[in-house]
C-alpha cells in the first residue's frame, strides 16, 4: 500500500496526458471502425496509427480534432474534455497535417507559413516580428528558406508538403496530428521532417499522433503503436510489442517479414 501511495504522489506532480481517450468508439455508416479505444499520449510521446485502407486512421485524427463526432466515449486534451475547449483554444493546442492540402490560392511560401501563427493572433492584429521569426525558423528547418518569396502554386508536390509541415511547425501546437506525413516526400525529407517534429515533441514535452501506411517510419519514430485490424478490433502497446510479423500480417492480410539489425528493424512484404 505504501508503494501505491508513493506512486500516486509522483503522479500528482506530472503534467496531464497530452491526449487521452476513454472507451472511444467510431463507426462509418454501418461499419464499426473501432470500439472502446483507451489510449494515452503522455508529454514527450509519439503514437503511430497503422492499418489497411478504410480501417479508420484518418477518421480517428478528424475525431480527435473535433471535425467529426464519435459514437461514444470521451476525448481528453491536456486533461480537459475536448468539447470543453473553444475552437480558438483548440486551434492553439492542436495542429493537423491533412493527407491532402488545399493550397491552390496564390500566396508566397512565407505567407503560407505565417498561416500557422493565425490562431495565436489577437483579433484584428497583424503578425509581429516574433511570428515572422517563427515562420522563418520553420521554413529553414524544412530547407525552404531560399523559397520564401515563391508562389506556392509554382512548387512541386514535395515542396508543397514541406511548406505544409513548416506551417504546422510555425503553429507550435501541443499535440501534432499527422495524416500520411511522408506524402510526396523523398526518403531524406521523410526522415528530416519527422526528426524535427519528434525532437520538438521530446524536448518540449508535447505529443504526436501519426497515421501512416509506412510501417518502417512508425517503427523508427513512434514509442507506441495503434494497429487497426478491422471490424472494430485493434492492438495497442509499445512499438516493439505490437510491430511483429504475426501482428502485421494479420492486420494487412499479407505476409509481412522482419529483418533486425543493430539500429532496429525493417519490415517488408514477404
Amino acid at each position: 500500500m505504501a508503494g501505491n501511495s508513493m506512486n500516486n504522489s509522483k503522479d500528482d506532480t506530472r503534467k496531464p496526458p497530452v491526449l487521452q481517450t476513454r472507451a472511444l468508439s467510431i463507426t462509418m455508416g454501418a461499419r464499426e471502425l473501432f470500439r472502446d479505444l483507451n489510449l494515452t499520449i503522455e508529454a514527450g510521446q509519439c503514437l503511430g496509427v497503422l492499418g489497411q485502407n478504410g480501417t479508420g486512421k484518418t477518421s480517428l485524427l478528424h475525431t480527435l480534432i473535433n471535425l467529426r463526432p464519435s459514437d461514444s466515449g470521451a476525448i481528453m486534451i491536456l486533461g480537459r474534455e475536448l468539447n470543453a475547449w473553444s475552437r480558438r483554444e483548440l486551434a492553439t493546442r492542436l495542429g493537423i497535417l491533412f493527407q491532402s492540402g488545399n493550397d491552390d490560392m496564390p500566396a508566397t511560401v512565407m505567407e503560407t507559413a505565417l498561416l500557422g501563427r493565425h490562431p495565436h493572433l489577437a483579433r484584428w492584429r497583424w503578425e509581429n516580428a516574433e511570428d515572422v521569426a517563427q515562420a522563418h525558423a520553420a521554413l529553414t528547418a524544412m530547407q525552404l528558406d531560399g523559397l520564401v518569396e515563391r508562389d506556392i502554386t509554382t512548387l512541386s508536390g514535395g515542396e508543397r508538403q514541406r511548406v505544409a509541415i513548416a506551417t504546422l511547425l510555425a503553429q507550435r501546437p501541443q499535440l501534432y496530428l499527422l495524416d500520411e506525413p511522408g506524402n510526396h516526400l523523398d526518403i531524406a525529407f521523410q526522415i528530416r521532417s519527422l526528426d524535427v517534429i519528434r525532437q520538438r515533441v521530446v524536448t518540449e514535452g508535447l505529443g504526436l499522433c501519426m497515421a501512416t501506411h509506412d510501417i518502417n517510419l512508425a517503427a523508427r519514430f513512434c514509442d507506441q503503436i495503434l494497429l487497426l485490424t478491422g471490424d472494430g478490433e485493434f492492438l495497442l502497446g509499445a512499438t516493439h510489442v505490437i510491430l511483429t510479423p504475426e501482428n502485421l500480417s494479420r492486420a494487412y492480410g499479407c505476409d509481412i517479414r522482419q529483418v533486425t539489425y543493430e539500429g532496429g528493424s525493417v519490415f517488408f512484404p514477404g
